[in-house]
């Protein structure tokens, strides 16, 4: 049984492993904002503590958290670190940007500096990231050790990997999840895509040529599990199927999956207008290669577009 910390666990990625976890024995404990959401949402964990990573030069709120949430990190295994803002929840504006940007780097540094504070340190720490911090790469294979890009998504990514990383200075393991597009039913691109290709109107994103790195739901959670579980695991993993495909070939299986066409193409133009900048973002390019996360031994339940959707839309 290993004692287990998680943050960010409300989302669909981490509702889904606290299941996991809780169902294989261990102890799990949650960080949240909100507590009594979480506890809605999360009936199976026993404990779950109020986290404010906000005002992070604030001594004297520092101070009041290192008597509370702090100390909840002293004798864990495991910090697992999913917290941030819905990238996709609405339209970008500066004001969000900078939300997107603290929930992620600040609560980072935060729980980096609370764990150093610790006499019974954690063994590993797992946080989130993704693969947008390749940025657009065209048809280039992206490994861990590829070149950064250098856009707003790529900067937030590279930042918060760098917080991550200081725990490493501590001899704690670090695992950081560079996640590509989670396919799930309930929310995310899939939600979004249902009611235009319903409505006969559904069709690939931009010129429907650059790379989709997807992922199915069940095997973003079994990344996380295997990362807990196996020491081999280590530094940056690409997090995408080894089968992604071009985003022509994503809309057909989509629109395949409901029995519907996918003709009609939503231009970047389009996609700017109704999502401002985050639509850039939509039809960016990334191909990611998984051999780092192969080699370590995980084993995908879904490797082929069609199969995932069918699974998640079937």
């Amino acid at each position: 049984m290993k004692k287990i910390i998680i943050t960010g666990a409300t989302g669909s990625i981490g509702q889904r492993l606290v299941k996991e976890l809780t169902a294989r024995g261990d102890e799990v404990a949650v960080l949240s904002q909100n507590p009594q959401k979480a506890q809605q949402k999360l009936p199976s964990v026993r404990s779950i503590i109020k986290w404010d990573y906000s005002k992070p030069d604030d001594p004297s709120s520092l101070t009041i958290r290192r008597a509370g949430w702090m100390n909840e990190l002293n004798g864990v295994d495991i910090v697992v670190h999913l917290a941030g803002a819905n990238l996709g929840a609405k339209r970008w504006n500066e004001e969000y940007k900078k939300l997107a940007y603290t929930s992620r780097t600040i609560s980072t540094r935060n729980l980096v500096e609370a764990i150093k504070s610790v006499d019974q340190k954690p063994k590993v720490f797992i946080c989130a990231s993704a693969v947008g911090i390749y940025g657009d790469r065209y048809d280039e294979v992206l490994d861990e050790t590829s070149l950064l890009g250098n856009d707003f998504l790529a900067n937030l990514c590279k930042d918060w990997e760098k917080e991550a990383k200081k725990v490493e200075e501590l001899g704690i393991r670090r695992v950081s999840v560079r996640t590509g597009l989670v396919l799930n039913k309930d929310e995310g691109v899939l939600k979004k895509l249902l009611l235009p290709f319903k409505l006969l109107v559904g069709g690939p994103l931009g010129n429907g040529r650059q790379w989709v790195p997807w992922l199915h739901i069940d095997d973003i959670v079994g990344i996380y599990l295997h990362a807990i579980d196996n020491e081999n695991v280590s530094g940056a993993i690409n997090a995408t199927s080894p089968g992604i495909v071009r985003m022509k070939e994503f809309a057909k299986h989509f629109g395949k999956s409901l029995h519907r066409p996918s003709l009609l193409p939503a231009p970047k133009f389009a996609l700017k207008l109704v999502a401002g900048e985050l639509g850039e973002y939509t039809v960016m390019s990334q191909r990611p290669s998984v051999e780092k996360i192969l080699s370590s031994g995980y084993k995908f339940r879904f490797e082929i577009i069609d199969k995932a959707l069918k699974n998640l839309l079937g």
